[in-house]
């Protein structure tokens, strides 16, 4: 099983984790009580502009993590926010941010921090998207793209900073980033980037931050790193845990099929494909090899697939996934790297390949296809050797993977 809070998303492990990290003592003085649920973006008393940016991109109904906290954060008070990816957190500190900007100063006042490039430039779309209607100037600081250009756009004027830790650093230390304004930080993903590496990245970046900054984490799993980053930068702040059963696994349908032996998935897989008229699917192995071998195998036998993974060159996962989001490739194979990067609102079916090592990242992979609602169906290949992990994951989850039934051209 994971180490860590992922599989306990309750107070009291917190607590017990936070007493841990403290050197025992109570937790309850370092938290800000917060209570209050919204049921509608209404009552929220948001920027009316903000409301028509939120109803504009989608949203009709809050989701359980934004219900709790976009009002907090708005108020700016520091937010440590435990949810998983498909659970509208995004949305969240992002309706956050835009709610307590200055528009008349065009300075940056907001620094969002994500682990890769994927995830901040998909940060960056979704702060675009609800600040339509406010005008907002928001700019993607990551590597791999023109340091030249991101100094000039800089210089220009943003609001917001999204960006990786290593490009922002470069930016804050060049001071093409200038931080006197900047009154608000957020850490999305906090536990992926520790995992990373970039612990003492974080520290270096908020060491040139201004000393009165509002801090919001969001993380799937609250490791001691990120609860050490809590006590370090964060001023009581209001905790906001999501329950395992409003995660969204509701509304995807999971099925496993026992392949029995590895060499008999890729037959498996191109059955189904033959079965099912699909719109457009994600397909995850566990190693970057797998995803260049079954891309090939595929290709081999007339599949039109895409595939991206880590070893490939910035430019090139790009242009793949712009086609894959604009429907133009169907299928894309992939590893856990891009799971938490890749929001592609048509996904309607997810394969695990491979099932993940790791049970938290089944959602990272499965939440995409029935994100806010929307009803995807995620298929497992499961060899014998599988069987515990697949039984981990359901534990994991409390929830039921039954065997793929023989209509399953009706279920999807």
């Amino acid at each position: 099983m994971a180490e860590g809070l992922g599989n306990a998303y309750d107070a009291k492990a917190f607590d017990e984790k936070m007493q841990e990290v403290m050197g025992g003592g109570e937790t309850s003085e370092y938290f800000t009580d917060w209570n209050e649920t919204f049921e509608s973006f209404d009552q929220m008393q948001l920027h009316e502009n903000l409301l028509r940016g939120i109803y504009a991109y989608g949203f009709e109904k809050p989701s359980a993590i934004q219900q709790k906290g976009i009002v907090p954060f708005g108020k700016g008070l520091d937010v440590i926010q435990q949810a998983q990816s498909g659970t509208g957190k995004t949305a969240t500190f992002c309706a956050g941010i835009l709610q307590n900007l200055d528009y008349s100063l065009v300075e940056c006042q907001a620094l969002v921090l994500a682990p890769t490039r994927e995830l901040a430039q998909q940060i960056e779309k979704v702060m675009r998207a609800l600040g339509d209607y406010l005008n907002v100037k928001c700019h993607a600081c990551v590597g791999g793209t023109s340091v030249r250009e991101d100094t000039r756009i800089l210089q220009g004027g943003v609001h917001v900073v999204v960006g990786t830790p290593g490009r922002v650093y470069d930016m804050l230390r060049r001071r093409a980033l200038r931080a006197d304004s900047i009154k608000m930080f957020v850490l999305d993903e906090a536990d992926e980037m520790l995992s990373r590496g970039f612990k003492d990245q974080i520290y270096d970046i908020f060491q040139l931050l201004p000393p009165k900054i509002q801090v919001g984490v969001f993380s799937a799993t609250l490791p001691p790193e990120a609860l050490e980053i809590t006590r370090k930068f964060m001023n009581k702040p209001v905790r906001i845990l999501v329950k395992r059963d409003e995660l969204t696994l509701e509304g995807i349908k999971q099925f496993y099929v026992n392949v029995e032996r590895e060499d008999w998935k890729l037959d498996t897989l191109c059955d189904l494909y033959e079965t099912l008229a699909i719109t457009q699917s994600v397909i995850f192995a566990n190693t970057r090899r797998k995803v260049d071998w079954l891309t090939d195998k595929m290709r081999e036998r007339d599949h039109t697939v895409s595939a991206t993974h880590g070893d490939m060159d910035q430019n090139t996962r790009d242009v793949i996934m712009r086609e894959f989001r604009s429907g133009s490739s169907r299928v894309l194979i992939t590893t856990d790297l891009l799971a938490r990067g890749i929001d592609v609102q048509q996904v309607s079916l997810v394969i695990n390949y491979d099932l993940p090592n790791n049970p938290e990242n089944y959602l990272h992979r499965i939440g995409r296809s029935g994100r806010f609602g929307r009803k995807g169906v995620a298929i497992n290949f499961v060899t014998n050797d599988d069987e515990r992990l697949l039984q981990d994951i359901q534990r994991f989850y409390n929830t039921v993977i039954e065997e793929l039934p023989s209509n399953i051209a009706d279920l999807i």
